[in-house]
């Protein structure tokens, strides 16, 4: 479900579950930690794309459904929190090409990237209140991307926004029209970065990370917030719901 190829210098990994919207699981997450970690260690730019009608989905929820100890979701959450830890750690530069959605778990992972262009027709989004869960896990990588009222506002309000506000927000940095218009700017982007001269491009990423505003404490106490509500009566009764009135992932 994690596809990676290294390509004149630029690591491609790709979100290949496109007959659930690329809706990501534990092991989905694992393999994008390590596929980033292996790939980005070999090549001098990092492109993450998403195969299929949209570049994320989100969790796929329907793995917790009988879940009832809340161990899956533990694991999406940790995992996530891991995932983009480890896009921020590589020496080179990571940029990511999205399109249709990038919401919840989707649109977290854009902290991990050091550009994001954007489709035009892109939905962006943390609709995760809605559910009885707390994306504070994403917190402290979009604090680092964006103005402070931004971040209260993508993630107080379970409701989306279009591109052209995301780029508004700093969240995205491009908006193109056409998916595959999207993914070679995304292409030519990295094969950009890639030019550079690896040593200055690795220095200054690993200064912009040592100036960040994201101390692995923050990091820490906003996944700790998240775990803290699973297991409640509440993120039960409002999954409930949720799998009650839908059949694809959130």
């Amino acid at each position: 479900m994690i596809r990676t190829t290294i390509d004149n210098g630029v690591g491609v990994i790709m979100l290949a579950r496109p007959e659930r919207r690329n809706a990501l699981t534990p092991e989905m997450l694992t393999d994008l930690s390590a596929g980033a970690a292996r790939i980005g260690s070999r090549s001098r730019a990092i492109l993450v794309m998403g195969e299929g009608p949209a570049f994320c989905a989100g969790f796929d929820l329907d793995l917790c459904r009988d879940d009832h100890s809340g161990e899956v979701l533990r694991r999406l959450l940790s995992g996530l929190s891991e995932v983009v830890q480890t896009f921020r750690s590589q020496p080179c530069p990571v940029v990511m090409a999205i399109h249709g959605a990038a919401v919840a778990g989707g649109c977290a992972l854009l902290g991990g990237a050091d550009v994001t262009v954007a489709e035009f027709e892109t939905k962006l989004g943390y609709p995760v209140a809605r559910l009885g869960i707390s994306p504070a896990v994403s917190t402290p990588f979009l604090a680092s991307e964006i103005a402070q009222g931004g971040v209260r506002q993508l993630q107080l309000d379970p409701g989306l926004i279009g591109a052209p506000r995301a780029r508004q927000l700093g969240l995205v940095a491009e908006v193109v029209s056409g998916i595959e218009a999207t993914q070679a700017r995304g292409r030519a982007l990295a094969e950009s970065l890639a030019a550079k001269s690896p040593e200055a491009i690795s220095a200054t990423r690993t200064w912009l990370q040592n100036v960040s505003p994201v101390p692995p404490t923050g990091v820490r106490a906003g996944l700790d917030t998240s775990l803290r509500l699973i297991g409640g009566d509440e993120l039960g009764r409002m999954l409930k719901l949720a799998w009650a009135g839908r059949s694809t992932p959130p």
